[in-house]
């Protein structure tokens, strides 16, 4: 009987106390909504990405992976960056390529004749 009583009481106790942090919850009330995590360290967008950036990069964590949109954003950022510097290697390339052109027929007509040739 004495156990039956402590179990009692002991609810009691507990049903007043979530009531009491229920009902007075404060002046606040209800808790405010928590806004989304959001990316914090993006990609620069005034320079170019560099390697230490993408070292740096950290997408936030949610329930069941990570966040879509962030993960968009990046993978979209990296592929444009890399897209602008395929195409900037190979202008440097081809003009690389086009002033060996222009001075191999000059580099040739400078050539001293060496002996046996020309005559």
């Amino acid at each position: 009987m004495l156990m039956f009583l402590f179990l009692v009481v002991a609810l009691a106790v507990v049903v007043a106390a979530v009531t009491l942090a229920v009902v007075g919850g404060g002046e606040s009330g209800a808790l405010p909504e928590a806004a989304p995590e959001q990316l914090q360290d993006a990609l620069p967008y005034g320079r170019p990405v560099s390697h230490a950036d993408v070292e740096s990069l950290r997408l936030p964590v949610v329930a069941r992976g990570y966040r879509m949109a962030d993960v968009d954003d990046a993978l979209g950022r990296l592929g444009a960056e890399l897209a602008e510097r395929d195409a900037r290697i190979a202008d440097l390339e081809a003009a690389l390529a086009g002033a060996r052109a222009a001075v191999a027929p000059t580099a040739a007509s400078l050539r001293k004749p060496e002996e046996g040739e020309g005559r």
